[in-house]
């Protein structure tokens, strides 16, 4: 594959190896907010991403308009993963539009999410969501996806609408047939499709990545080496790191397992021995506002 043309628009070699640090699942909980605060600060991590339909996503719009400096996205959720921690749909209650398990909130899993639920009604709720962000006076840089629910053949094409209609770069990367099948869990002739997808975007001049990938949720031992090991892996290209830093709380214990690794992502990307490391590595880092200053302007 050819080098990604954002790496010269934006000043870079192909050999540079350039990443957005990245913090997912921002307003799922009162603990993700407090940690992206202080993670602000620091001054580290580059962007962060909110999930709207969340119990918490008042409080990060809130933060966000009091610091419009901060590179924030939406997380597009379609998705609640969690037990005793649920939330729904901003769009509808209606069970007919499949968003909706049989207790009223969001299906657990993307499988579910492309089982049962209607297309265009997951693309009317994508669309609810980046609305009521901007309603709340957020100054979005790009969209992404929740468990990569939107990476299906019926839900993508609307995910990219709403992209060059807000004039916010989405989370895609450039990857082979061979990589989205590997990823994606689909057949060749899907794969396909997605390549052809991605090569229609990049003559359009929407910005994409060259890869993704980031602090494991299931592991959380020795998280400064992980983190030390990842970054040494990256690829010359643009790269989407993403890290799930949360503050060690009781409700955040509460909702996952996963909190070890989320308390774990939050110290580590607060530790100036990872932002030496980084900096000794000569990984250039970036945020989605440089991607966003190169969308194409659509009619």
């Amino acid at each position: 594959m050819q080098p990604n043309p954002v790496l010269k628009k934006l000043g870079f070699s192909p050999d540079d190896r350039v990443a957005i640090i990245h913090t997912d699942d921002i307003g799922m909980c009162q603990a993700t907010v407090d940690a992206f605060a202080d993670l602000v600060d620091f001054g580290l991590i580059s962007s962060g991403a909110v999930m709207v339909p969340c119990p918490w996503f008042l409080e990060a719009a809130e933060f966000a308009r009091n610091h419009p400096e901060a590179d924030l996205g939406a997380h597009l959720t379609l998705t609640c993963e969690y037990d005793r921690y649920r939330w729904g749909p901003l769009s509808t209650r209606e069970p007919a539009s499949g968003l909706l398990d049989a207790q009223g909130f969001m299906h657990k899993t993307s499988e579910e999410v492309w089982a049962h639920a209607d297309p265009q009604a997951a693309i009317a709720e994508l669309d609810a969501q980046v609305s009521r962000a901007i309603a709340e006076g957020m100054n979005l840089t790009h969209i992404d996806t929740h468990m990569g629910t939107v990476v299906h053949p019926q839900i993508i094409p609307g995910y990219i609408q709403l992209a060059t209609r807000y004039g916010l770069p989405p989370m895609i990367p450039r990857l082979s047939a061979d990589e989205i099948m590997h990823v994606g869990n689909v057949d060749e002739n899907t794969a396909q499709m997605f390549i052809s997808l991605i090569q229609s975007l990049e003559e359009m001049g929407i910005p994409l990545l060259d890869g993704l990938t980031g602090m494991p949720l299931d592991d959380p031992s020795d998280r400064l080496e992980k983190v030390k090991s990842a970054f040494r892996a990256l690829k010359p290209g643009l790269t989407h790191f993403i890290i799930h830093p949360a503050k060690d709380t009781p409700e955040l214990r509460a909702i996952t397992s996963s909190w070890p690794s989320r308390v774990g992502d939050y110290e580590t990307f607060t530790s100036e021995a990872v932002r030496d490391f980084i900096r000794a590595e000569g990984i250039q880092v970036i945020g989605y506002r440089a991607l966003q200053a190169l969308m194409p302007k659509i009619d």
